[in-house]
């Protein structure tokens, strides 16, 4: 299933996503955003995840272009904002984003976070340029099982995935159960903690066995409980880093020392409680 940085997941609308994607998260600089999304592309990254927020959309679609790539063999993803949710405007932010990345279409657009009394009118929007062909697929971040199960109440698509804070400090078990039944996939930002989880003992026992870093046994970790990645790197050398996870496999005991990790600990905002 997973061989090399193209293997792909099959998402419920038929759709695929590469199980390995570049995050451009905090990537302020516009020179050195437009040469790690080239620098991924040359790696044989297929996929590049950013958001309205990020402010980086611009970089990201120059990158793609400089890079040469076909368009068409890329799978670019990113988001509407919490101030811009609701239908009318999250239509116009998702003009925005496509206008400053300067493409036809999105492989996926998701809602950034599940703003109350506004998500479901911004789902409807989503659902719109869905069905207006200007967004193969469609998705939620940062979504607990009480957002996804109220979403889909009422609406007419399923979210084809739920892109979370996600690594062995926070494993998010109940809440992956929970989209496999429901066949949402998962993806995991913050794939390895921000790099705060690096030190473990387990780990870094695990890393020398194989002869690999830390970071990469996490981010084999991931794939091996079929999760969807997006490690972030401004670095050519970190970006191959990231993506040399292929050639080595965790045994069930690997795996279930790193599973032994978690501690609900979260590093970013709980989707529950957040005031931006």
């Amino acid at each position: 299933m997973l061989k090399n940085l193209q293997s792909k997941k099959t998402l419920h609308n038929g759709i695929e996503i590469p199980y390995v994607g570049l995050g451009v998260y905090q990537m302020k600089d516009p020179i050195e955003t437009v040469q790690a999304v080239k620098s991924a592309i040359e790696t044989g990254y297929l996929s590049v995840d950013t958001a309205a927020v990020y402010g980086n959309e611009e970089s990201v679609g120059q990158g793609v272009k400089e890079s040469g790539a076909n368009r068409k063999d890329l799978f670019i993803t990113s988001k509407v904002w919490n101030s811009d949710q609701g239908y009318d405007t999250t239509l116009k932010a998702f003009e925005t984003s496509l206008k400053k990345l300067d493409m036809d279409y999105m492989d996926l657009y998701l809602i950034h976070w599940p703003v109350e009394g506004k998500y479901k009118d911004t789902w409807k929007a989503l659902e719109r340029l869905y069905s207006e062909g200007l967004v193969k697929s469609i998705g939620v971040s940062n979504f607990h099982q009480h957002h996804l199960e109220d979403l889909m109440s009422s609406s007419n698509e399923k979210p084809v995935i739920n892109q979370i804070e996600c690594h062995p400090r926070l494993s998010q078990e109940k809440l992956k159960a929970f989209c496999q039944e429901e066949n949402i996939a998962v993806e995991a930002w913050s794939p390895i903690a921000q790099g705060r989880v690096l030190d473990e003992p387990a780990l870094k026992q695990i890393a020398e066995k194989h002869g690999k870093s830390s970071a990469q046994v996490i981010l084999r970790w991931h794939l091996q409980n079929d999760v969807v990645i997006i490690p972030k790197s401004v670095h050519a050398n970190r970006i191959k880093e990231n993506a040399d996870l292929f050639n080595f496999e965790l045994s069930s005991d690997e795996m279930n020392k790193i599973n032994d990790l978690n501690q609900n600990e979260r590093f970013g905002p709980d989707p529950d409680n957040f005031d931006f």
